[in-house]
């Protein structure tokens, strides 16, 4: 990316599944210099609608696999990421599964909170997470 001469760098966008992200409104990553925000990943189909519905474990995997989508597409990793919220409707699954995260983070794992929720944007979705990024 360039950069301009008062030393800021121009954000560059990514939607992982444009029309959706058109209509409800956001765009899946940003990333602006070395720094990359990445929208909470569901367990949705190219559609918008739930995948995996009642399982918890694979609707993490699922979102985990869209989050590595976008890292790719920045040509980042798991290795480069240095914030992770989750956010969950059943914390009790969540640390349940939680081992999970062993297979993702290999080297180490990133700062976070894990956050109980009364709901996320559909009923069927039980868990969300977000990531940011530094890529060196």
């Amino acid at each position: 990316m360039e950069k301009s001469t008062n030393n800021t760098e121009k954000p560059e966008y990514f939607r992982l599944r444009p029309e959706v992200e058109k209509a409800y409104g956001y765009s899946h990553a940003v990333k602006i210099g070395q720094h990359i925000k990445i929208s909470g990943a569901v367990s949705m189909n190219d559609e918008g609608n739930p995948k995996a519905v009642g399982d918890f474990l694979q609707q993490m995997k699922n979102c985990y696999a869209d989050l590595d989508k976008i890292l790719t597409h920045y040509d980042c990793s798991f290795d480069d990421v240095v914030k992770e919220d989750v956010f969950t409707t059943n914390m009790l699954q969540f640390l349940e599964h939680a081992s999970y995260r062993n297979e993702i983070y290999k080297n180490h794992f990133p700062t976070g909170s894990w956050l109980g929720v009364k709901e996320l944007a559909l009923p069927e979705f039980l868990i969300e997470i977000e990531l940011e990024a530094y890529k060196i």
